[in-house]
Parts: C-alpha cells; sequence; structure tokens
C-alpha cells in the first residue's frame, strides 16, 4: 500500500493560503498573497527537495490544480516537466476539464476514492495546497506522512491548515532543520490518538476544587 503525504507551507498562525504570489488565491479577500517568497533561501529549497522526492503521483483539490496546470504546465523547468509527468489524481466535479497531461479525476466520494487508490498503487501519493480536501482526508484519517515548512510571518486571516474539525491525533517527528530566513521545516509521521494527562494534585485543595466547579458552570 503507498503512503499518502502532505507537504505543505505555513504561517507562524497556521495559514497556508496563497504563499507564491498575490494573484494565487485572493478568495475571501486575502490581502497577503506571496508571504512565502521573501523567506525562501537555499535550505528551505534543499528541504523541500528531499521531502518531496520524485517518486510519487500527485493528489489535488480544484483550485491547486487549476494553479498547478496553469502554472507548472507552461514553465518549462524541471520542476514543470516532473508535474506534467507524473500522474495527477483530481478532486473535481465534470465542470471542470482535466486537460494536463495524465490528470485523473476521483469520482464519488472522496475519502473512499483516495482509500482505494492508497491501496491498488505502489507509488506514493503527493497532496500540496488542496485545503479542502486535506480536512476531509485528515478526518478520514487517511494522511500518514505530514511535512510543514513553518515562516515567521503571522496574517490573522485566511485558510488555514487545521480548521476546526475530527482530526484530533498525534504525529511523530522524525526529521527538522531551520533555515537562515528563520523558516522551519519539520516532518512528522502519523502516530496515533491523543492521550492526556495531569500535573493536577490528585486531592484537590479547597480553593482548587472551587475553581473546578465555576469552570463547570461557565461552561
Amino acid at each position: 500500500m503507498r503512503k499518502l503525504k502532505l507537504a505543505t507551507f505555513v504561517s507562524l498562525d497556521g495559514v497556508m493560503q496563497a504563499p507564491g504570489g498575490p494573484t494565487e488565491d485572493p478568495t475571501g479577500g486575502f490581502p497577503f498573497g506571496g508571504w512565502l517568497p521573501p523567506f525562501f533561501d537555499d535550505t528551505v529549497g534543499e528541504f523541500v527537495g528531499g521531502a518531496l522526492g520524485e517518486d510519487y503521483d500527485l493528489l489535488l483539490g480544484r483550485k491547486t490544480y487549476e494553479i498547478f496546470a496553469a502554472h507548472w504546465g507552461h514553465s518549462g523547468d524541471e520542476m514543470g516537466a516532473l508535474f506534467t509527468t507524473i500522474a495527477k489524481y483530481v478532486a473535481a466535479g465534470p465542470e471542470t476539464p482535466l486537460n494536463w497531461n495524465n490528470s485523473h479525476r476521483l469520482e464519488g466520494d472522496v475519502a473512499e476514492a483516495v482509500a482505494k487508490l492508497k491501496a491498488e498503487g505502489d507509488r506514493d501519493l503527493l497532496i500540496q495546497g488542496s485545503g479542502q480536501l486535506i480536512q476531509a482526508l485528515l478526518k478520514a484519517n487517511l494522511i500518514d506522512d505530514l511535512t510543514t515548512l513553518t515562516f515567521p510571518v503571522v496574517l490573522g486571516t485566511g485558510k488555514r491548515l487545521f480548521e476546526p474539525g475530527d482530526h484530533a491525533r498525534t504525529w511523530t517527528l522524525v526529521e527538522t532543520k531551520h533555515s537562515p530566513s528563520g523558516v522551519v521545516c519539520s516532518r512528522y509521521e502519523r502516530a496515533g490518538e491523543v492521550q492526556s494527562g495531569s500535573f493536577a494534585m490528585p486531592d484537590p485543595n479547597e480553593e482548587e476544587a472551587a475553581r473546578q466547579a465555576r469552570m463547570r458552570r461557565e461552561g
């Protein structure tokens, strides 16, 4: 079974929208498109290259597919040639044309389609961008590997990697480094359910018992 990997650029407050440029994704009136390039350096580039590798197929949502097809499908560089050659599986309805070479539409329930895709192939699947698709696959517990490049900027608005939803779980850090520009590059593997513990005293004193009671009343 192949792994499903997620690689994404995020701000300190978890925003992943439009890192590459002002026109990339201005939906919702997002005013900070292009927040990534000022921090991009050789260390970031090397980590991205190592994290992505070359032996994978792409898994994309509709908006990210359109961004990639319009850019990488016409770039003429090495990355564009790779993305054009490999298979691209797209979560998009029939109204979206898939004219980019070697593009395939996911049919039916997206989580079921991706689970089937993982079971059938031998090349890992890589998600980039595709926020809505990420949310669905996190909820279905289908993402195996998470690479985040966290940039030293707080945006305060925009689409976030982890929106509120049913995807609480733990991840194991397997690799990390930081760049001269302050970008923290980390790779995690899916671990298990969230475990809890407590530093509280086993027998709370009167003040602590009153505080707990007040918190329960306040909901």
